[in-house]
């Protein structure tokens, strides 16, 4: 495909999503009390169902990839088709014109961790990897969080110890999404507590299928359990799984931050569907010439519209060979806070409609999307973080002057710091 013109891969490509999916149909206009009216936040699904529809996203992937879509702008030596990005993003256009699986399980192995492994891992860890993740013959998660160092991941506390040429790991992680279907897993551990609480992580891949891994799920109030909490028993893991240079994790963890902040923020803080959605729920209860309403439903689309604008303008940065940067915490910040927004406006229309499941549509359902959101205020960074990296790395403000960033992490009291 190297010297292909994008029209003649254009061609190529629909011929072949036309020959193995179906095209969808042209959308519908929405009517309030047709169809179904689930709405979430976080897609709940039953243990056999979920594994059905992951094995299906796995074959899709793999249909592609060895039709020479995986990973059309990756290196040759993984599979890749060295491509620029411009093809990816016709091919990603075209692909949305058709029904294909449900591909959000590599959300995060694709999104984040392949891009890590990429840039600090071993050529012995990218060959056995990239190729085995783009074709999605496995699965990968990141193990950051602790339960006392979620927000302020300096301070976690999982250790890892050398045994000569291979780590020993030893700790706990949570809320770890996916971690139940992962083949692989990137992890941040400390090497060196005498290091000052940045300075002493080391990066690793972790098999998450090793006995000495142990899943257990997370229930949510929503009622699903796709977060983990992952307990780490003495793992070994080989030197060759390190990522990137002996107690430079900090700057490993921040190349995947970066990238998961960008496919967070490039969100918005919800879809058109969503808004057209609570518009016409809005003429269904009556509320459609409510002044207070009126300007509550405003000021969420002019807020949703507004950082659409500046996500676009952060993502074509991407997209044009720039790593994502602090930009992406503004964007991921004003996403969840858009939902946030888009929640009280319901709770505003809906009152106790939301509150007790009576049966009718497009009422009580919202209750999944209201109870998952603050699940998005956290994930990627909470709120709280968010602001300080736009204040500091964005603003140029001074960094909190209780942040003792020099002192060696066993003389910190742990747990008494907030970033």
């Amino acid at each position: 495909m190297a010297d292909i013109s994008i029209e003649e891969f254009k061609t190529q490509a629909e011929a072949f999503l036309a020959a193995n999916a179906p095209r969808k149909e042209a959308e519908q206009k929405f009517v309030w009390g047709q169809g179904s009216d689930k709405v979430a936040m976080f897609e709940e699904k039953d243990k056999a169902d979920e594994a059905a529809d992951l094995q299906r996203a796995c074959d899709w992937r793999a249909k592609k990839f060895d039709a020479g879509y995986g990973w059309i702008s990756g290196p040759k030596e993984f599979g890749g088709s060295e491509l620029p990005n411009a093809y990816q993003r016709s091919f990603d256009s075209l692909e949305g014109q058709f029904q294909t699986p449900n591909q959000s399980y590599f959300t995060i192995g694709l999104g984040m961790v392949a891009p890590t492994i990429a840039v600090h891992a071993s050529q012995t860890a990218k060959d056995l990897y990239l190729k085995k993740m783009y074709r999605a013959d496995i699965v990968g998660c990141q193990l950051f969080s602790e339960p006392g160092a979620g927000s302020d991941l300096a301070s976690l506390q999982t250790k890892a110890e050398r045994d000569g040429d291979v780590w020993v790991i030893t700790g706990q992680k949570v809320w770890t999404s996916g971690a139940h279907y992962s083949d692989i897993g990137e992890i941040i551990a400390r090497t060196d507590p005498h290091l000052p609480k940045h300075k002493g992580l080391t990066g690793f891949i972790v098999d998450m299928r090793d006995p000495a891994v142990e899943i257990r799920p997370l229930r949510q109030m929503t009622g699903g359990a796709s977060f983990n909490e992952v307990f780490f028993n003495e793992l070994r893991v080989p030197d060759d799984h390190r990522l990137g240079d002996l107690n430079n994790g900090w700057n490993v963890a921040l190349t995947t931050l970066m990238n998961e902040r960008a496919a967070i923020g490039a969100g918005g803080g919800g879809g058109g569907g969503l808004y057209t959605r609570i518009i016409e729920m809005t003429r269904h209860f009556g509320l459609s010439d409510d002044p207070v309403t009126r300007q509550m439903l405003a000021n969420l689309l002019i807020h949703n519209k507004v950082s659409g604008y500046n996500n676009q303008r952060a993502m074509d940065k991407i997209k044009a060979g720039a790593l994502p940067g602090p930009e992406m915490s503004m964007a991921k910040l004003a996403g969840t806070m858009n939902m946030k927004r888009l929640g009280d406006f319901v709770s505003h229309v809906l009152g106790a409609k939301m509150v007790a499941d009576s049966g009718e549509w497009g009422t009580y359902a919202w209750s999944q999307l209201i109870l998952g959101t603050p699940g998005g205020r956290i994930a990627g960074g909470s709120d709280e973080v968010m602001r300080n990296i736009v204040g500091e790395r964005v603003l140029g403000l001074p960094k909190d002057a209780g942040i003792d960033s020099k002192s060696p992490f066993n003389e910190l009291k742990v747990g008494t710091q907030t970033n």
